[in-house]
C-alpha cells in the first residue's frame, strides 16, 4: 500500500484525517491544503531563481535553533528552487500563515532579493475561495524529467544547479521522509509569532461598530488585544499595520497583503 498519501493527509491537510482506509487510499489532492474557512496547516516557502540552498539552509537550521520547531521537509520545486514545507498541528488563518512566513523571511532571508522567494498560501481571487496554495509534492512534471521530490538534507545541496529528479522519485521513499517529520504544536506557534513580532488580534465583538466605520485598533485599545484569538484575514491584517509596537516592514507587508482584501466600493 502507498503510504505517501496518508503521511501527506498527516502532515499537511488542514484537518488530520482518521484511519479511513479508502480517504489514506485516494490520490494527493492540493485542493485539500486549504479547508472550508480559509485555513491551512501547510505553510510552503521556497527559495529559487536559481536554486541557492546554502541561503535557505539558514532558515532550515534557525528555525530549529531559534524557535525550537521540528524541522521542516525539504524539496526541490522541479523548475528552479528548493522549499521548506512546515506542518502545523492546527491549522490557522491564511492571514496568520502569510505574516509568519514573512517574518520568517526578514529575519533569515533579508539578504536575498525578495523577487527569488515564494510564499504560500498567498491570496488570489481566480482561485477557489480566493486563495492559492503551493503545487503538490511530488507532482508529474510540466517538462521531462524534471519531478518535483522531497529530499534528505544531507542530499539538498546537490540540487542546488539542477532542482528536480530526473526520474519520479520512489513513492515509498517519498513517504519514509515524511513519516521522520512532526508538526509545529500550537504553542510553539505561539511563540514563534511572539519571538517573530508577529501580534494577533482579537476578533470584533457582536456590538460593535460594522468594519467599515470601526477606528483600526492600536496597542492601547484593549477590546483588539493583539494577544487573543483572530479569524477574519482583513482584521487582522489591519491591526498588524496599524500597531506600532510591530516592525515596519512587517506593518508594510500587512498592507501589501491588504490590497486584495478590501472590500468592493
Amino acid at each position: 500500500m502507498n503510504r505517501l498519501p496518508s503521511e501527506w493527509r498527516r502532515l499537511y491537510a488542514p484537518t488530520v484525517p482518521g484511519s479511513d482506509a479508502t480517504a489514506q487510499a485516494d490520490l494527493i489532492d492540493g485542493t485539500q491544503l486549504v479547508d472550508a474557512q480559509g485555513r491551512v496547516r501547510a505553510l510552503v516557502l521556497q527559495l529559487g531563481r536559481p536554486a541557492d540552498w546554502r541561503a535557505l539552509s539558514r532558515l532550515w537550521q534557525g528555525v530549529q535553533l531559534d524557535l525550537a520547531w521540528p524541522a521542516p521537509a525539504i524539496a526541490v520545486s522541479g523548475k528552479d528552487g528548493h522549499q521548506l514545507w512546515f506542518s502545523l498541528a492546527q491549522p490557522v488563518p491564511v492571514a496568520q500563515a502569510r505574516a509568519l512566513l514573512t517574518a520568517l523571511q526578514a529575519r533569515y532571508l533579508g539578504d536575498v532579493a525578495a523577487a527569488r522567494v515564494d510564499l504560500w498560501p498567498m491570496t488570489d481571487a481566480s482561485a477557489p475561495q480566493g486563495v492559492r496554495h503551493a503545487a503538490v509534492i511530488p507532482a508529474e512534471p510540466d517538462r521531462p524529467e524534471h519531478w518535483s521530490a522531497f529530499v534528505a538534507p544531507d542530499l539538498a545541496p546537490i540540487f542546488n544547479d539542477t532542482p528536480w529528479l530526473d526520474l519520479p522519485p520512489n513513492l515509498e521513499g517519498q513517504a519514509e521522509l515524511l513519516a521522520r517529520l512532526v508538526s509545529i504544536s500550537p504553542d510553539e506557534w505561539e511563540e514563534a509569532q511572539a519571538q517573530l513580532g508577529v501580534t494577533r488580534a482579537a476578533p470584533p465583538t457582536p456590538t460593535a461598530a460594522p468594519p467599515e466605520h470601526r477606528t483600526p485598533a492600536t496597542p492601547a485599545e484593549p477590546q483588539h488585544s493583539p494577544t487573543g484569538p483572530h479569524t477574519d484575514p482583513r482584521r487582522f491584517l489591519l491591526d498588524v499595520m496599524n500597531n506600532e509596537a510591530i516592525e515596519m516592514h512587517l506593518r508594510i507587508e500587512a498592507a501589501k497583503a491588504l490590497l486584495p482584501l478590501a472590500p468592493p466600493n
